[in-house]
């Protein structure tokens, strides 16, 4: 097989990690584990997922979710965000829901990823009446084969690894550097090799001197479990690039710190899962009964929320927390 060959293959196993969070996502939400009432226009499987793991995106959710909001108030609404490998993701749409709206909200992915995800917006009615609801009638919104394009929102197809084009694309989005932007990745820093994902976090660090990041992906890859996790995903032929920086908490703060972020604070899932709301935990708890705790706690030890910050302006980014 040539390198071409390998890094094709390579990059079409990362691009089905899209998938596999998709379903994980909506079978939890069928069970009653949140709402979304977007995911299943983006998702026709109805495969079944272990207790386990429906907890783990449960708590991944709704910590990503709380982390938003608050940015959101803090910044009264002035704000942007971009996500990085947003994939079938629906936050866009449920924001619009909770009247939660931003200046600018820009989606980036592998452009095979945006052309589905094109495909699914233009032909549902219900994921189309939110621009209807949000803009203007004669606003337009401006369509490739492979991205989306209106005043307030863009889904772009773009490699990450490429950070030029990475900076080419944001400028195409006329955000605007100074207003304060939320830039969130789920499982993508992981799969990108070191150099290009310094580079990309260089990158926007000194691009938007007032920024708030949110990084999700694996934590303490080093033992037992972590080499099963490793080993499952090379069977379906996707490499951890960037899995020395998973190796403990301190290595994902150190990731931002080492480029040009202020701060950062990294949290074990396990430490997230205990930190939300009592009333929600007590009420998924008694959706599925989990037979092994145990499984739940390494898992959830091997997962883990970074966020991180600059904050110019002095608006108090350092303060949003998960906590209440």
């Amino acid at each position: 097989m040539s390198i071409e060959s390998y890094q094709r293959d390579g990059d079409e196993a990362v691009r089905l990690t899209n998938d596999d969070a998709s379903i994980c996502k909506k079978f939890a939400v069928q069970k009653g584990y949140w709402k979304d009432q977007y995911l299943p226009l983006f998702v026709r499987s109805n495969e079944r997922k272990a207790p386990e793991i429906n907890r783990g995106y449960f708590a991944r959710v709704k910590a990503i979710t709380i982390l938003i909001h608050k940015f959101i108030k803090m910044t009264d609404g002035k704000c942007q965000i971009v996500n990085f490998g947003a994939g079938f993701d629906t936050l866009f749409w449920k924001l619009r829901d909770e009247n939660l709206n931003v200046a600018k909200f820009v989606e980036l992915d592998f452009s095979n990823v945006t052309a589905r995800k094109c495909q699914y917006v233009r032909n549902s009615r219900q994921l189309m009446e939110a621009f209807q609801c949000q803009f203007n009638s004669d606003i337009e919104l401006r369509y490739s084969k492979n991205e989306l394009h209106s005043d307030a929102y863009h889904l772009v197809a773009v490699d990450l690894r490429k950070v030029t084009e990475v900076e080419s694309k944001l400028s195409e989005c006329l955000l605007e550097k100074n207003l304060p932007t939320l830039f969130l990745f789920e499982c993508v820093l992981v799969y990108m090799p070191i150099a290009s994902s310094w580079a990309l976090l260089r990158s926007i660090a000194s691009q938007f001197p007032t920024s708030f990041c949110i990084n999700y992906e694996q934590v303490n890859m080093l033992d037992r479990f972590g080499d099963v996790m490793l080993n499952n995903l090379h069977s379906r032929g996707c490499s951890l690039a960037g899995v020395e920086a998973c190796v403990s908490l301190k290595s994902q703060e150190d990731r931002f710190l080492q480029n040009c972020w202020d701060g950062a604070q990294a949290l074990e899932m396990n430490q997230v899962y205990h930190s939300l709301p009592q009333a929600e935990i007590q009420r998924i708890e008694k959706i599925e009964f989990l037979d092994e705790k145990e499984l739940l706690d390494q898992l959830l030890s091997h997962y883990c929320i970074c966020v991180a910050w600059n904050d110019f302006h002095g608006i108090g980014l350092s303060s949003i927390t998960i906590h209440e």
